[in-house]
């Protein structure tokens, strides 16, 4: 080990049900890396299933990994080619390193390269190391800088709030119009608040539980339903609806309870293979299914909405744990009736 390298805690998935915090060795920077001292994370979906499953989709595990893609923190040591944020800048991360194999995509999307990596995800062996961790080494690219008053804790819902703005953006205009959001977990509720800060007049959140839909409420919610009221969801003859439960019953409420001619964006990402769909009536009423996959730049917008304040998260975060108890954290953001986003302070 040189002399140049320290060591961090981190929260590792090492297999299913495996998952541990432990200190690991922390490299020197490469030249286009900054050193960041990771403030706090957001534990994600995709975390929850590293831990419980070993998998994440079609992405197993298959050596111990490091987890985390929703991060903030302040860089300790800037990147030495001169890319990225000087030390001591609050900064936000956007985990992706866009990528191509040959297969085609449009260039103006990069969120649909197909050699695309995320921080923390075993797509592609060696895995991806995430930033679970309290010191990384992230490329300078990827850092954003906080804008003047917005504190790294308030910050902390950037990454997952980009996934729920390119989501509303998807659904093109949504101004005085009446949505759905379908699933009230942490993309959901994001996805309300957006909606919300875009001018929808009225925003209905379906959800399994009670507290989800508290969280919903309180984020821009104008209307709540619960999942097994069939034929309210169907009355709601929305313009726009947003699938966020990644289920495929979550799908059927969606074309259900939209509006003949409605556009439905399909966010929450359901099991890998075939799935049964209400398809008959999503032609019948000729309804636009929309795919939304990660975010491009729209984290800066979020990052600016957050600071200026038209953009309120507050209501999303329900739990944070330290690092120590990071085992705790995980247990209690699985639990889906009871938390909304659980962070993590390093």
């Amino acid at each position: 080990m040189s002399s140049n390298t320290s060591t961090a805690t981190a929260v590792v998935a090492h297999a299913a049900n495996d998952l541990r915090v432990e200190t690991i060795p922390v490299a020197a920077p490469a030249s286009d890396e900054a050193q960041v001292a990771i403030a706090y994370g957001g534990i994600c979906g995709s975390d929850l299933h590293y831990w419980s499953h070993g998998a994440a989709g079609e992405s197993i595990l298959k050596a111990p990994m490091v987890l985390g893609h929703e991060i903030v923190g302040t860089v300790t040591v800037a990147a030495a080619d001169g890319s990225g944020p000087a030390a001591g800048t609050s900064v936000a991360v956007h985990p992706a390193t866009p990528g191509g194999t040959g297969a085609r995509y449009p260039l103006d999307r990069p969120n649909l390269s197909p050699g695309c990596t995320y921080l923390g995800s075993a797509a592609r062996f060696p895995h991806t190391e995430g930033a679970f961790a309290s010191t990384v080494n992230l490329p300078g690219r990827m850092l954003r800088e906080l804008p003047a008053g917005l504190s790294l804790r308030d910050a902390a819902l950037a990454e997952p709030a980009a996934v729920a703005w390119h989501a509303v953006s998807r659904a093109g205009e949504v101004a005085g119009k009446r949505v759905m959001v379908i699933g009230a977990g942490p993309i959901g509720a994001l996805a309300v608040a957006v909606l919300r800060r875009a001018g929808a007049a009225e925003i209905i959140a379906v959800d399994m539980f009670d507290r989800p839909l508290e969280i919903a409420a309180a984020a821009g919610a104008t209307e709540t339903l619960k999942a097994d009221d069939v034929e309210a969801i169907a009355a709601v003859e929305a313009d726009v609806v947003i699938e966020a439960s990644g289920n495929y019953r979550g799908l059927a409420s969606a074309v259900r309870g939209a509006v003949r001619g409605g556009r439905i964006v399909m966010v929450g990402l359901l099991p890998s293979g075939e799935q049964p769909a209400l398809i008959s009536l999503a032609i019948t009423r000729e309804l636009e299914l929309v795919g939304s996959f990660r975010f491009n730049d729209e984290i800066d917008d979020v990052l600016w909405a957050l600071a200026d304040g038209t953009l309120d998260v507050s209501a999303i975060v329900t739990h944070e744990f330290g690092v120590d108890d990071a085992l705790e954290a995980f247990a209690v953001a699985k639990n889906s009736a009871e938390s909304g986003k659980v962070l993590l302070r390093f």
